[in-house]
C-alpha cells in the first residue's frame, strides 16, 4: 500500500474510531473492507464515494443504519463532508434547482419507479412520509395515527375541502374522506402516482391531478378550507419557499389552517449521495427558512418535532423491502438492492443521530385562531 493509501485509510479509520467503530471488528456497526481502492475513493470522494463503493461491494456492515447514527452524532458532517456536498449545499440556495421544468425530474428517477416495489415497502396505506408511533405497534397502525394526526390538528371537520399538496398515492386524501366525508383534491407531479391513487379511490370522490404546485389549474380550484403537504417540501427548494407559501395562502380560506410535514436540519445541507441516486434536486430546509418564508403571510400557532418516529419508519421499510428483494431474488439487480438498502439504512440513522435531520409538523393559520390553537399530539 503506498503512502498516499496508508494515510487516506488513516483517516477514514480515524473517523471511524471516533464514532466506535472498527474495521474488521466484530460489532455490527463496524465495517469490513473488500477492495483495498475503498480507502482512497472515500478519503477523496467523502459520502458520494462512500455511498458508491457500496454500491459497488467494496465494504459491507451489518448495521449501517447505527454506523451512520455513530458516526453524525460523533463527527457531525465533517466525518463525511466532501465538496460535491458543500457545493450542492451553496447552489440550492443561489440556483434554483426546483423550477417547473426540473419539478417532474424527482418522479422520473424515484416515485415513478415500479409501484410493487413501493406497494411491498410502504404497505397497505402506500404512505411515504414519517408515521406516528405514539401509540401504535405496527407500520400501517402508525401510519393510520398519522393521517389522524394531521386531519386532528387541521380540525378537519365533515365537508370540509381539503387539499393534499404532494399526495403521494392517496393515503392520506382516502382517509379524510373515510373519516370525515372531506371534499379532498391531491396534486402530486408523478402521473403514475396520480392514476394509482384515482384507480384505488374506489367511489369516494376525490380528486387526483398529475400537477406541480406553481401550475395556474391548482389555483383555480381553490380556496380550501384546509391544507396540507406531508413530505413534499423537500423538493421546493431554497429559492421557491416564498412563492410556495405565497401560493399556498392564495389557495387558503382566511379561517382555515394549513399544516406542513416536512424533513428539516440546521445544517441546510442535502447529501449529494442521495441527490444523485435517490432525490435529484432535493432540499432540506432549516427552521429560519420556513420562518423567514411565512413572515407576513401565516402565523406559525405549533411546531411539532417527533424526529425518533422517522427512524423507526425507515427501518419498518427496510425490513420490507428486504423481504421483498429477497423474494424477487435474481430478478431485482445486486446494485439496484444495495443502493435501496443504503439508502433507507443511512436515512434511519441520520434521524438516530439526533444532531442531523429532524421531522416537523408545522401547523399555519392566516389570521391567528380565535382564541388560540389547541395542540394536538
Amino acid at each position: 500500500m503506498g503512502s498516499l493509501d496508508s494515510a487516506a485509510r488513516r483517516a477514514v479509520e480515524r473517523a471511524l474510531g471516533r464514532a466506535g467503530a472498527r474495521v474488521g471488528g466484530p460489532d455490527p456497526w463496524d465495517i469490513h473492507v473488500h477492495d483495498p481502492r475503498f480507502w482512497r475513493r472515500v478519503a477523496l470522494g467523502g459520502s458520494l464515494a462512500l455511498g458508491d463503493s457500496y454500491m459497488d461491494g467494496w465494504w459491507d456492515c451489518a448495521a449501517i443504519d447505527e454506523l451512520t447514527a455513530r458516526v453524525l452524532a460523533s463527527s457531525g458532517d465533517e466525518a463525511v463532508l466532501d465538496w460535491r456536498t458543500a457545493a450542492l449545499a451553496t447552489a440550492s440556495r443561489l440556483v434554483n434547482l426546483q423550477t417547473s421544468r426540473r419539478a417532474g425530474q424527482v418522479a422520473e428517477v424515484h416515485y415513478d419507479l415500479d409501484t410493487e416495489l413501493f406497494a411491498a415497502m410502504l404497505g397497505p396505506t402506500m404512505a411515504y412520509s414519517c408515521a406516528y408511533w405514539r401509540a401504535a405497534e405496527d407500520l400501517d397502525a402508525a401510519q393510520r395515527a398519522k393521517f389522524e394526526l394531521v386531519c386532528a390538528k387541521l380540525y378537519l371537520g365533515t365537508g370540509e375541502s381539503l387539499l393534499d399538496i404532494g399526495c403521494g398515492w392517496g393515503g392520506l386524501v382516502r382517509h379524510a374522506v373515510d373519516t370525515r366525508g372531506a371534499r379532498a383534491v391531491g396534486i402530486t407531479v408523478s402521473a403514475p402516482q396520480r392514476d394509482w391513487a384515482a384507480a384505488h379511490d374506489e367511489g369516494r370522490g376525490a380528486a387526483y391531478h398529475a400537477l406541480d404546485w406553481r401550475d395556474p389549474a391548482l389555483a383555480r380550484m381553490g380556496p380550501f378550507d384546509k391544507l396540507c403537504s406531508v413530505g413534499m417540501f423537500e423538493h421546493v427548494g431554497h429559492r421557491n419557499y416564498r412563492a410556495f407559501f405565497e401560493s399556498a395562502h392564495r389557495l387558503l380560506r382566511d379561517d382555515g389552517l394549513f399544516l406542513l410535514h416536512t424533513i428539516g436540519n440546521e445544517h441546510g445541507r442535502t447529501d449529494a449521495w442521495l441527490n444523485r441516486h435517490i432525490f435529484p434536486n432535493g432540499a432540506l430546509p432549516a427552521t429560519a427558512d420556513i420562518s423567514e418564508a411565512v413572515r407576513g403571510l401565516f402565523v406559525i400557532e405549533d411546531w411539532h418535532n417527533f424526529r425518533a418516529d422517522y427512524d423507526r419508519t425507515v427501518m419498518a421499510w427496510h425490513a420490507n423491502f428486504l423481504r421483498h428483494a429477497n423474494e424477487r431474488g435474481a430478478a431485482m439487480p445486486a446494485r439496484f438492492r444495495r443502493m435501496w438498502s443504503y439508502y433507507l439504512s443511512t436515512m434511519a440513522g441520520s434521524f438516530r443521530a439526533g444532531c442531523r435531520n429532524q421531522l416537523w409538523q408545522v401547523v399555519l393559520s392566516k389570521r391567528g385562531v380565535r382564541g388560540g390553537y389547541r395542540s394536538i399530539r
